[in-house]
């Protein structure tokens, strides 16, 4: 009976064996399928992480080539912006001087008038000076002599006298 549990066991133990490397070389066969499965996705892994690469090269290039294009722009600009800050100063000292020289003029042009309203009779100068515009008649008043200007005033009618006055003596 020993014997026969014996070779039972045995038996047992041979079918489980051989059931065991049945399974064994089942795992082997899925575990080599599926190695060449991973294979393959690590090389479409290693293909995307170098086209990733390639793509973030070309990226860097194309932004240093926009940087460098804006940096060139905006030397440009700055440099444009001098020119027209140069172009703006010389164009205020020529207003300047435009203002000086009409300043100038106006001050020759009141010179005469005054020479001519200093040589006209008081009751004529008084009549024209009237009937001008009231500023204009204070210009011309204040750049005469203060015997002049009185004898022009004292021939003018009073209210207007007055006003002139006024505004001479500011």
């Amino acid at each position: 009976m020993r014997k026969i549990a014996t070779v039972l066991l045995v038996g047992f133990i041979s079918l489980n064996a051989l059931e065991t490397s049945d399974k064994l070389f089942e795992c082997t066969e899925i575990f080599k399928a599926r190695k060449s499965e991973l294979l393959i996705e690590l090389e479409r892994i290693d293909e995307q992480k170098q086209s990733l690469s390639a793509l973030k090269t070309a990226t860097e290039e194309l932004l240093k080539k926009r940087e460098a294009k804006v940096t060139l722009q905006e030397e440009n600009v700055t440099k444009q912006l001098n020119e027209i800050s140069a172009k703006e100063e010389s164009i205020k000292k020529m207003v300047q001087k435009n203002e000086e020289l009409l300043k100038e003029l106006k001050e020759i042009k009141m010179g005469k008038m005054a020479e001519t309203f200093a040589k006209m009779k008081a009751a004529s100068a008084a009549a024209v000076l009237s009937e001008m515009d009231i500023k204009d008649a204070v210009e011309i008043l204040s750049s005469l002599k203060p015997k002049t200007t009185g004898a022009i005033l004292s021939k003018m009618e009073a209210k207007k006298a007055s006003e002139l006055t006024i505004l001479l003596a500011k």
